[in-house]
Formats: C-alpha cells, sequence, structure tokens
C-alpha cells in the first residue's frame, strides 16, 4: 500500500515515568508532519496525546482530533488543533477515529490506548479494515505485551499471521519504510482439523 496520509496515533494522556516517552512521542509527532501525514488522535491538550499533537503542528501538519464532549467539557480538549470533532460517546470517538485514518500506531500509553489499539486489531483480525497497525517502543514499554502475544500463539488463540502482522520496534524510519510495504492480511477459516474433536 502507499504511505499512509492519516495515521492513528493512541498514546497516554500522561506522560509517564520517564522523559524518553514524550521525547518519542515529540520526535514521531515532527517525523509525521516532514513526511505530509495528518494525525488523528483523541485531541487532549495532555500528556503524550498533547506532546505528539504539538509537535506536528510545530512541523506545520494537519491535526485532527477526537473527543467526547464531556471531556470538552473537562478543559482536557486541545485549543489549536485544525479541526476538533465532538463527539457524544466514546464508542463513537472510535468510530470516528477508524474513519478518518488508513494506519494506527500505538505509543505508550495505559488501559484506554489498549483498548483503542486491540478494537483495531481485532477489527483486521475479523477483516473489517487492512490497515497497518503498530506498536512504537520505547525503554521495552510493549516487550512484555509482544511476549504475551507469543503466548496467544503458543497456545492457539491467535494465528502466527496475525501476530506477524503487527509491527513491534523503535526504530521510526523502519516503521515507517515497513508501513509502505505492508499488506493487510485476512485468514476466514478459524476452525482448522485440529480445532475440531472428530
Amino acid at each position: 500500500m502507499p504511505q499512509p496520509t492519516a495515521l492513528c496515533v493512541y498514546c497516554g494522556s500522561s506522560s509517564g515515568k520517564h522523559p524518553d516517552y514524550a521525547e518519542q512521542a515529540r520526535a514521531f509527532g515532527a517525523e509525521m508532519a516532514e513526511r505530509g501525514m495528518a494525525l488523528v488522535y483523541g485531541g487532549g491538550k495532555v500528556g503524550l496525546m498533547g506532546t505528539v499533537a504539538d509537535a506536528v503542528l510545530a512541523g506545520g501538519g494537519k491535526v485532527i482530533g477526537v473527543i467526547p464532549r464531556q471531556l470538552v467539557d473537562l478543559e482536557v480538549a486541545h485549543p489549536g488543533l485544525s479541526e476538533l470533532v465532538v463527539v457524544d460517546t466514546m464508542h463513537q470517538r472510535k468510530t470516528r477515529m477508524y474513519e478518518l485514518s488508513d494506519a494506527f500506531v500505538a505509543l505508550p500509553g495505559g488501559f484506554g490506548t489498549m483498548d483503542e489499539m486491540f478494537e483495531m486489531l481485532t477489527w483486521a483480525q475479523l477483516g473489517l479494515h487492512r490497515y497497518p497497525c503498530a506498536f512504537l517502543d520505547a525503554r521495552g514499554y510493549y516487550r512484555d505485551l509482544r511476549a504475551m502475544m507469543d503466548h496467544m500463539v503458543d497456545e492457539r488463540f491467535v494465528r502466527p499471521e496475525q501476530r506477524d502482522s503487527l509491527w513491534f520496534g523503535d526504530d521510526m524510519t523502519a516503521l515507517f519504510d515497513w508501513m509502505q510495504t505492508y499488506e493487510g492480511t485476512y485468514l476466514p477459516k478459524w476452525i482448522d482439523n485440529q480445532s475440531v474433536d472428530a
């Protein structure tokens, strides 16, 4: 596929314990702007969310935030975005972010980041999209998650091809190169001969 034009980034609404997380988010946003890729994200001005958005904006890039009205009312919405889409629910937020994007990357984050990214992984597994999904690491943040996915494969809950269709790493250049050559994987056959007791 060609290089994505609108990249959805999931990441923390806090900056985490180590400054490396914010440094990576800032560098990633700057690289997106340099490559002419729009950022689609959760619309916040705080944490890594705000850091990556500010970096894209500082580089002259386009940033689209999607945020539930409740969070706007709590005054965490970023005031300087190219576009801010306000929705009523978290479910609408995730759907709209998906509609606006053609690739998905998780930077370090918490439960919300995992929820959003794993929904995109599930939709890819079901054949609802064939966009690239990647985990951009910092300080080995996603090392144990990758090991857990390997365990899922070993225990036959996830197919190797599905696990292998994801990208993990901390090299941004390698990530962007991978996205340009990505080919979606969809395996419609869920039950094989070993899955049933004849």
